[in-house]
């Protein structure tokens, strides 16, 4: 009996362990990895897709394409009789150097963008059972994100380093390219681009087209046409170029029949706002960063950029939760912080009467969210007392072309207004009174968009990045440079399309720009539509309006060489204390760079 039992104990023991071990053997149905995953077709197109995500954390890396121009500044620029000393990339003191952050952070951006493009294209070969024509739509819209990203770093640092193809060993050799080939590899990618890229609509919205890759090599001649001491190759063929691509742009993209159709729809009064369907694919934008209501697509790396979502509603400047009646951190105004902060200068571009885009792009106004019982606007005369309702007004900036006169003022102030006034020569230098806790700018708000959560990252509307409203100031541009007349005639033909759009019904009127922008004082007036005199400086004033905020002044500068002579006249940081020189034309190569390079990489001149 103990023979069997013990057999049949070895039997059951055989069969369990038998068991066991089938239930822990895994049979490997597909061992996934990045090189056979991306020789089929759905990964070859999730490997495309990848590229796009990084177009937000590049355009979120914005400094060193806002900061350090006639249109926007940091900080309030009398803090430099308080012991500040601004920001560096306003100021260029010594401390503007290699190992500024903001120039490692766009440099890293811009060459992981590449790195990604390369990475398509060097693949392209390996795929398998993919359709041919497809396939070479998906490398093209590869090869125009890496231009879109090598135009970047040559106008920002000039000669570059220039890789084209995956890399796949570590090394640590940097030759950089001249500025020349780097334009030439551009235009090529372009020019490729084109003749392969779907006309004007692609399968998912948003992807490159070729439209898109038009525009972009507009961009490309126009600059390539200014030739930046004579190093880019650029030739007079070039303006002529850029017009007929210009051209074509417009063609397929009309203009919107407001500027404010544009962007976000917004009441400047918070208490009335707009309320329905955001539409950021209007026919006249060509090519945008896209965002989304799913939170689950925001951002495309945290470690890099926090934001989850679009903020440029949130860092121009003004201050609202420090005014009577505000209510603490609400979505009412949302978070706006003083990261960019409009110039003066830049309010006396526009005619505030006749302009649409001013009311769009500026808030002259300020309301309570909530009552104020008892409140003093004078803390000197505590006999005065006034009750601030819900809705009233609490700050006004006075147009720069009808300053206030004393009586006019605020109570604050001694004049006789229940809500402070400011003019425009006071902004950014007033101290705090009752009605503002800290130097006072307006807000400017031409991206704000209403109904989302308070806080930096969390819009959802599209950022445009080409619109054909450039396209006729490329296109006017290149042929008060030289061009041939375009489809619509002369330069003038096209910059007066852009200025009327904004005039609206005020067509036919001359709008009036101050004469002398920094001098915030004179009330000296001239027209800013063009009949026969168009200047350079007039194009760069119509972009200023037109394309404020939407990351092209510095190149813009740069390229027309307006750099120096209109920061140092417009920014108050680099006016009153600024060294600012023609090296600044080109930045330093960021140290992270030159430390991790063999043989070193060579600095820019100058640093």
């Amino acid at each position: 009996m103990k023979i069997i039992q013990n057999l049949t104990y070895l039997l059951v023991l055989f069969f369990i362990i038998t068991s066991c071990q089938n239930l822990l053997d895994e049979e490997s149905i597909s061992i996934q990895t990045t090189d056979s995953y991306y020789k089929t077709p759905d990964g070859f197109e999730d490997l495309v897709k990848s590229n796009y995500p990084l177009l937000r954390d590049i355009h979120q890396a914005r400094n060193l394409v806002l900061q350090g121009t006639d249109l926007f500044t940091s900080g309030s620029w009398i803090e430099s009789d308080r012991g500040s000393k601004g920001s560096p990339l306003n100021v260029f003191d010594v401390r503007y150097n290699s190992t500024m952050g903001d120039l490692g952070g766009l440099w890293s951006l811009l060459y992981r963008q590449i790195s990604r493009s390369n990475t398509v294209i060097s693949r392209q070969d390996r795929v398998i059972g993919m359709d041919e024509n497809l396939k070479q739509v998906r490398v093209a819209e590869a090869k125009f994100l890496r231009a879109f990203a090598f135009f970047y770093l040559v106008q920002q640092w000039g000669d570059v380093p220039m890789p084209l193809e995956e890399v796949t060993v570590p090394s640590r050799e940097v030759i950089k390219v001249s500025s020349a080939d780097i334009y030439s590899q551009i235009i090529g990618d372009l020019e490729e681009c084109i003749a392969i890229l779907p006309d004007k609509d692609q399968t998912d919205y948003g992807r490159a087209t070729k439209g898109a890759a038009q525009f972009l090599l507009a961009r490309v001649y126009l600059t390539r046409g200014w030739n930046f001491n004579g190093v880019l190759g650029g030739s007079a063929s070039d303006f002529n170029k850029a017009v007929t691509l210009a051209d074509a742009v417009i063609d397929r993209y009309p203009m919107a029949e407001k500027y404010s159709d544009l962007f976000p729809k917004h009441s400047e009064n918070p208490l009335q706002q707009y309320s329905g369907d955001q539409n950021d694919k209007n026919d006249e934008i060509v090519f945008a960063v896209q965002y989304s209501d799913d939170v689950n697509t925001f951002g495309s790396d945290p470690t890099v950029n926090g934001t989850p979502g679009n903020d440029y509603h949130s860092i121009f400047g003004g201050d609202t939760e420090n005014t009577p009646g505000a209510i603490g951190r609400t979505n009412d105004y949302n978070r706006h912080q003083n990261h960019f902060i409009t110039t003066p200068a830049t309010y006396r571009l526009f005619d505030p009467d006749l302009d649409s885009r001013y009311h769009h792009n500026f808030v002259d106004a300020q309301y309570a969210l909530s009552k104020v019982d008892n409140f003093k606007p004078d803390p000197g005369k505590p006999d005065i007392v006034i009750n601030i309702q819900k809705g009233d007004t609490v700050l006004y900036f006075r147009p720069w072309n009808d300053p206030a006169d004393p009586a006019e003022k605020g109570l604050d102030a001694g004049g006789s207004k229940k809500y402070a006034v400011i003019n425009n020569s006071e902004i950014g230098i007033l101290d705090q009174t009752a009605y503002h806790k800290q130097y006072i700018t307006p807000l400017m708000w031409k991206f704000w968009q209403p109904d989302i959560p308070y806080g930096d990252g969390e819009g959802t509307f599209d950022f445009a990045l080409f619109r054909s409203a450039e396209a006729y100031l490329i296109a006017a541009e290149a042929i008060l440079k030289g061009g041939a007349a375009g489809k619509l005639g002369s330069a003038e033909a096209y910059y007066n399309k852009v200025v009327d759009r904004a005039l609206g019904s005020n067509q036919g009127s001359e709008p009036m720009k101050a004469k002398n922008p920094a001098d915030l004082v004179s009330l000296e007036t001239e027209s800013y539509r063009s009949s026969g005199n168009l200047t350079i400086d007039m194009i760069l004033d119509e972009r200023a309006r037109e394309l404020m905020g939407e990351y092209v002044r510095w190149y813009d500068l740069k390229r027309t060489g307006k750099l120096v002579e209109r920061t140092s006249a417009m920014n108050p940081w680099t006016s009153r204390i600024g060294e600012m020189t023609d090296k600044h034309y080109l930045r330093p190569i960021p140290q992270q760079e030159i430390d991790r390079s063999i043989p070193t990489i060579a600095q820019n001149q100058g640093y």
